[in-house]
């Protein structure tokens, strides 16, 4: 062994017991070797002696990398020696003499040597050696080894240059078709005589070369002429090769293939059904029928699915009355098999089911009426759907606890699908009544044979009911017919033995919900509807997940039937006694802290049921308080508790007491602000002593963030519950909600005061004129920070919960202005921040990126000059305003901020932006008059003075789109003139 042969032996040493740094050397010698001028000889003169692997690779891939490279540059010489080498390796011939080793390597080195004429072709072939293939045929009767070479030289080609499935260069494709062209004109005939010969003489005695040569020979049948494979010799051999039975099954597998990109072929479609019906493709349909999993019957499932696909895009394209009717006696002929083989074997992926069969429903929509056999088909294309919808059986234990696998499989599932209902809608829509019978008939089936082990079954016969119903219309499912009711009555009144299962009880539910119209209309169903919510298949059910999604579901249909359901209440309360003593219980360390949101869908049911006036107000009230004593029981004895817990126990209160507010808010969607108000003020007075005593949270629990954001989304709650009622809970409330100053605090805070506003306008003047000057110092103290760039660097997230507070603030000055509350920015306490407000609107209607955020801005300023300025030029509301807006707002909003190019006049938002800057200047010159119209001339429109006269007339007129066009041409003219800078600022 030389240093060259131990250098690449080290080079490829994955063991670990190598030094890296003796590796290293070892790959840079390597490389090294690989410049010098005689690599090629080298390489070849290893490759004939050396019997070590790596050394053969490293050589077969050095020769690559170097024809690769400088193949231009090499003398020709040099080219013939390699070449010439190259060759005589495939061939089995010696070389100076000396028999190389190649052959009797490895398949991956045989593969390599493959490429490397590969590469040879792609410079050469046929300008330069354009006798490659045919001087290659002669050596094919040395036997297996060199028809073995021969394949795979055939085969690199078609992976390294001709296929298309592959991404390709541009200089590639050229050669590719030169390539093809060539060999077409000199040796594609030759070459398909031998791939002929060879089956024919090795068939019974060595099959594994026929294969080998069969599959070569699939890959080229779409490029080669048809007319050498489709003849009185070729095909009958291949179909000898499929149907006789002492063969290989490889074999047998391998002709079906070469059969199969014979059916795939491109051509025109009265040729290509001319093909496909001289195939008579019949006589393989027996051998699906088999061992459903071996090699042979996935070949031929995928030979029938692809011959089917193509017998479908011809009745498509042909276009005499004979071709059609041919090719649908042919469709008809395949289809059942086809069914038989979606159903039952392993399937192509290639083929695309859904595809097929939507392509095939689809040429049903043009007929009038359907036949028998394609009603036939039809049942069958369902029974199809519904064996691809079924789960797999193995991943049942993964799907019910929802462990990784289960989580995968369910996602992969409902992804899956979705093209197969779409498939059902289709075939719904052309036989209405063959697919209502059909999942009927599912239904019973599974109804019948239900047992724990079936479970997949009955999820597949639910899902096929749900699909239908969502197909209908409300209109048609209100109306309902016989078969409708069949189905409803069948699906409530059934207990399935696999109801344990997530899946089934998941869409047992889903389905009951889905045909809900239906028994609105069909009142004698609702007791059933109702115990299987509320037993063990619904809300009662052991898995969580089924308990969590019946308790959504149920309050849904509450919501739907609402006084249908006032004669089941107490039933309905009865069955629900448990769940709602799971927060009513005072036993609160025995309970486990579950998600904060769990129970909130049961008690918001129980609010709508107890919350309508078709409730006596006697058991209303009974009812309510039944519910809200006990938990704000809970709430008192915790808080009086408070300072002895420790931190463990105080964690579970606290989670407690989330888990109580949800109760407590969702409970309180039921009741009417009208109701407890007005026609029931007694409920009225339960809900606000349930406020009072959840403030006091507020007070014994300041710094805890979760209970603070529970109890002020209870307060939004009761704004609209209570109505004005509630105004004596507000100072107390607000001052608590105050005493934090956090970004997302104060968003949360704002956003309440947003809600008294607009439902209480002026009303709340007096809250607000106490709150504003605490909240203006907080938050421009905060918003200050969104420019600090230390922050910026070090914490995203506390930018983006200031940047929303910012965007907050805008929303919440627009509401206070827009709802004739500017008077609160005006209280001595609020005079302070005056200045800081007009500077920061007038930055953000100017600069801000949101142009929404710029219109509300401008909207503000719209409002402030017609509340604090009249028409007179009497004493000033507001000293400073008016000189303000007219010599900073005007100029700087109005003019320079649509001067700028980033104003974009195409944008729609934009557009309502400047309708809005125009209609300020309306407002202005309604308020000011000659004193805004002078200084807003004199500052922004140079000479000629035609423009400026125009445009007085135009403020001075009633037509404010007049205006409003007049002054988006004035602005682009103004850009033009002054060519994209302010100059006459």
């Amino acid at each position: 062994m030389d240093d060259v042969e131990k250098a690449i032996l080290i080079s490829f040493d994955e063991s670990g017991a190598i030094d890296s740094e003796l590796k290293l050397q070892a790959v840079n010698f390597c490389q090294k070797i690989k410049e010098t001028p005689s690599i090629c000889s080298l390489c070849i003169e290893k490759l004939c002696f050396c019997k070590l692997v790596q050394v053969q690779f490293w050589c077969l891939q050095a020769l690559q990398e170097v024809i690769r490279v400088k193949y231009g540059s090499m003398s020709l010489e040099e080219k013939n020696f390699i070449r010439k080498s190259i060759f005589s390796m495939a061939c089995l011939e010696g070389i100076n003499d000396k028999m190389c080793v190649v052959l009797d390597s490895p398949a991956f080195i045989k593969n390599k040597l493959s490429q490397v004429l590969v590469t040879l072709i792609y410079f050469e072939y046929p300008l330069i050696w354009s006798s490659v293939f045919v001087d290659f045929l002669p050596h094919l009767s040395k036997g297996a080894v060199v028809i073995d070479m021969f394949s795979r030289l055939l085969n690199a080609l078609d992976d390294e240059l001709v296929s298309m499935d592959y991404p390709r260069t541009a200089e590639e494709v050229a050669v590719a078709g030169r390539v093809k062209d060539a060999m077409r004109k000199q040796c594609v005939p030759q070459i398909v005589r031998a791939w002929y010969d060879i089956v024919s003489m090795y068939k019974n005695t060595d099959p594994e070369t026929c294969v080998t040569v069969l599959d070569c020979m699939r890959r080229y049948v779409s490029w080669i002429d048809i007319g050498l494979i489709v003849n009185d010799a070729f095909i009958p051999l291949l179909f000898e090769l499929i149907l006789v039975d002492g063969l290989s099954e490889q074999l047998r597998a391998a002709a079906a293939g070469c059969v199969l990109a014979v059916v795939s072929k491109r051509m025109d479609a009265h040729s290509k059904l001319s093909l496909l019906k001289s195939l008579q493709i019949s006589r393989v349909f027996g051998l699906v029928s088999d061992d459903n999993d071996s090699d042979l019957v996935s070949a031929i499932a995928a030979l029938i699915t692809g011959y089917a696909v193509e017998v479908l895009e011809c009745s498509k394209r042909v276009n005499t009355e004979d071709a059609k009717v041919i090719s649908m006696e042919l469709l008809d002929e395949v289809l059942p098999t086809v069914f038989y083989v979606m159903q039952n074997c392993e399937m192509d992926a290639a083929f695309s089911i859904v595809q097929f069969l939507s392509g095939y429903v689809a040429t049903m929509k043009t007929h009038s009426s359907l036949q028998e056999n394609q009603m036939l088909h039809i049942s069958q294309i369902l029974e199809v759907i519904r064996t691809q919808i079924r789960y797999d059986p193995m991943y049942r234990n993964n799907l019910d606890m929802v462990d990784m696998i289960g989580v995968e499989e369910e996602s992969r599932m409902l992804e899956f699908r979705k093209d197969l209902f779409v498939l059902l809608r289709n075939v719904g829509r052309v036989a209405p009544e063959v697919t209502r019978i059909f999942i009927r008939n599912s239904l019973a089936s599974a109804i019948s044979s239900s047992s724990d082990k079936n479970a997949e079954e009955v999820e597949a016969a639910l899902s096929l009911l749900y699909a239908l119903g969502e197909t209908m219309s409300d209109e048609a499912m209100r109306v309902g017919n016989g078969l409708l009711s069949e189905l409803v009555t069948n699906l409530l009144s059934t207990r399935f033995p696999c109801h344990s299962n997530r899946l089934v009880a998941l869409v047992y539910l889903e389905t009951i919900a889905r045909y809900m119209k239906f028994i609105q209309e069909n009142v004698q169903y609702i007791p059933l509807v109702l115990a299987a919510f509320l037993d063990e298949r619904g809300i009662h059910h052991p898995n969580i997940y089924v308990s969590r999604r019946a308790s959504y579901l149920f309050m849904r249909i509450v919501k739907l039937l609402k006084s249908k359901l006032v004669p089941f209440i107490e039933t309905i309360l009865q069955s629900l006694q448990d769940v709602v003593a799971r927060f009513t219980s005072m036993n609160l360390a025995s309970r486990e802290p579950a998600g904060s949101e769990d129970g909130a869908y049961v008690f918001e049911a129980i609010g709508l049921l107890i919350g309508m006036e078709d409730v006596s107000l006697e058991k209303q009230s009974d009812y309510l308080s039944s519910l809200l004593t006990p938990l704000c029981q809970q709430v008192e004895v915790t808080l009086m508790n408070a300072k002895a817990l420790n931190p463990d126990e105080s964690s579970l209160q606290i989670a407690n007491i989330q888990q109580i507010i949800v109760a407590i808010n969702a409970l309180s969607k039921g009741f009417s602000e009208r109701l407890v108000t007005s026609s029931r003020p007694a409920i009225g007075h339960m809900f606000k002593q349930t406020l009072d005593v959840l403030l006091q949270i507020l007070v014994v629990f300041p710094k805890v963030e979760p209970l603070r954001t529970k109890v002020l989304s209870f307060i939004h709650r009761m704004v609209d519950t209570l109505g004005a009622s509630v105004f004596p809970y507000l100072p107390k409330a607000l001052e608590q909600l105050l005493a934090e100053s956090e970004p997302k605090e104060m968003v949360g805070f704002l956003l309440l005061l947003n809600q008294l506003i607009c439902k209480f306008s002026t009303l709340v003047r007096d809250i607000l004129e106490e709150v504003f000057p605490t909240i203006a110092g907080r938050v421009f103290s905060a918003i200050q920070r969104v420019v600090d760039s230390s922050v910026t660097e070090t914490n995203t997230e506390e930018i983006r919960e200031l940047q929303e507070l910012q965007k907050t603030l805008y929303t919440f000055l627009h509401v206070i202005a827009t709802h004739d509350l500017s008077s609160v920015f005006l209280s001595p306490r609020s005079r302070d921040y005056l200045t800081s407000i007009m500077q920061l609107l007038l930055h953000t209607s100017c600069h801000h990126k949101d142009i929404v955020t710029r219109k509300a801005c401008v909207q503000i300023f719209i409002k402030l000059i017609k509340d604090w300025c009249a028409k007179s030029s009497g004493e000033e509301k507001v000293p400073g305003f008016k000189s303000f807006i007219i010599e900073t707002f005007a100029t700087n909003c109005c003019l320079y901020s649509v001067l700028d190019k980033s104003f974009e006049f195409g944008d729609a938002n934009t557009l309502v932006l400047f309708g809005e800057i125009v209609l300020a200047q309306k407002v202005m010159y309604e308020k000011f008059g000659d004193d805004f119209l002078v200084h807003f001339v004199s500052k922004g429109f140079p000479s000629p003075q035609n423009l400026a006269e125009q445009y007085c007339q135009k403020l001075k007129g009633n037509d404010i789109k007049a205006l409003r066009s007049y002054y988006q041409s004035l602005i682009e003219h103004l850009r033009v003139q002054q060519n994209g800078s302010l100059v006459f600022r």
